[in-house]
């Protein structure tokens, strides 16, 4: 991964034992309270955590006119409890087929496939965690999202 500074890295330490950040990440029922940017809800969150697990999660905000709903499906590449979780993701409709992500109205030449790798390690009673996310760039709106959902499972975990 020569282009580290290119993908959005979050590091962040919370006050809770690595086993209870894990579950954040590895329970589709607390992943589901967490996931997300500020207003959106996570009606769905199904998740096989194990390598070769398939996950698909569905993020939807209500607005007055409307209710807006995405879809992602992806896979677990690695499941190293509590330490480190890898998996991909893709824009997807409700059954699971990978759509385009320009369909969805993203930039020209935003993958069609990212990456998540979640690296956790025990610190002094509370947990570090870094999560890079390859195929967001640093500085995007994604970014952004990442660091909101980031802030309500410190909030969760407090």
């Amino acid at each position: 991964m020569s282009d580290d500074n290119k993908w959005t890295t979050i590091e962040r330490r919370f006050e809770a034992s690595i086993d209870r950040v894990w579950d954040m990440w590895a329970s589709s029922e607390l992943f589901a309270q967490w996931y997300g940017p500020n207003g959106m809800t996570i009606p769905v969150a199904e998740m096989d955590v194990k390598a070769g697990g398939i996950r698909k999660i569905c993020v939807e905000m209500k607005m007055p006119d409307r209710t807006m709903t995405m879809w992602f499906i992806g896979e677990y590449k690695e499941v190293q409890k509590p330490n480190r979780l890898v998996y991909t993701e893709s824009m997807s409709d409700a059954d699971g087929n990978i759509i385009s992500p320009t369909q969805m109205g993203m930039p020209e030449g935003h993958p069609e496939v990212t990456e998540i790798i979640v690296e956790l390690s025990e610190d002094n009673g509370g947990t570090k965690m870094k999560m890079v996310h390859i195929g967001v760039p640093a500085g995007s709106r994604g970014e952004s999202g990442w660091h909101q959902a980031m802030d309500k499972m410190a909030a969760l975990l407090s």
